[in-house]
């Protein structure tokens, strides 16, 4: 693959919609490379208008006409789509498939042989900072898969995992904004029963969260545990609050919570 290939995107809902425009912000290709379809006149006319690129209502066609075929459908209609464009799929053709808990080797029963690299991208895309994991099928080739963590740089970072990998990278990343935001909520709900009013709590929790998560990344070589241990002075009153969560067991809880998603992730795959 390389900077002149043509993609299309077959269902160009919020998740296609945000890497298709931080596809074309950044110039990694140019909007004329880029194509959708859609299952009708007036859905496809809607997406055209808003993402700017022209977008059709015949799978087959746009297949034809794309180096790489996005399926960015809902689950349960992939296997109708691929159904339907698999005579289309030449070898030279990669399939990248964003469709949560369907593997690369279901989508290969479909297929054939042929080149597939899945994708599991969150929410946080639609303001260029996303998270994916991305993983190779059996005959996809290592540069399908550098292709596809480039292009999704676009619209925030991606590591490529294993297969078996996916559902803990669904659970972590995929499910993890709402877990963020169930803390981020509570945090503020708390400031709010103690007196704080709570547009002002949530302002505070979410800045302090996006900071947090700054801070992280920036770190260099130092552990996580160093920065909490930074801000938790022994006596101070962070210290009294990181004990109330060790004495909750938190890191009990969001292992559970991760482990419960992902076998959620697991039997939505089978």
């Amino acid at each position: 693959m390389n900077k002149k290939c043509k993609i299309g995107f077959i269902g160009c809902g919020k998740m296609a919609g945000a890497i298709i425009k931080g596809t074309i912000s950044s110039k990694f290709l140019p909007r004329e490379n880029i194509k959708g379809s859609e299952v009708n006149c007036t859905v496809a006319e809607l997406a055209q208008s808003r993402l700017g690129i022209d977008v059709i209502t015949d799978n087959r066609f746009l297949t034809m006409d794309s180096d790489v075929i996005f399926i960015a459908t809902k689950p349960n209609y992939v296997t109708a789509v691929l159904d339907e464009i698999k005579d289309e799929l030449t070898p030279e053709k990669l399939v990248v498939s964003i469709a949560a808990g369907v593997s690369t080797e279901k989508i290969e029963k479909i297929i054939g042989m042929k080149r597939v690299v899945r994708v599991m991208p969150n929410t946080p895309a639609l303001v260029l900072e996303g998270m994916s994991g991305v993983c190779k099928g059996a005959y996809a080739l290592d540069e399908d898969a550098e292709f596809v963590l480039e292009l999704l740089s676009n619209i925030g970072k991606a590591i490529e995992v294993s297969e078996e990998q996916m559902d803990i990278v669904t659970a972590i990343s995929g499910s993890g904004p709402a877990f963020f935001y169930k803390v981020i909520e509570d945090m503020a709900r708390a400031g709010e029963k103690l007196g704080l009013e709570y547009e002002k709590s949530l302002e505070l929790a979410t800045q302090t969260a996006l900071g947090s998560a700054r801070m992280i990344m920036n770190r260099g070589e130092i552990p996580v545990q160093t920065l909490i241990d930074n801000v938790a002075t022994k006596g101070g009153c962070t210290f009294v609050g990181i004990s109330v969560m060790n004495d909750e067991h938190s890191d009990k809880l969001f292992y559970d919570t991760i482990e419960q998603t992902a076998k959620k992730a697991h039997e939505l795959g089978k």
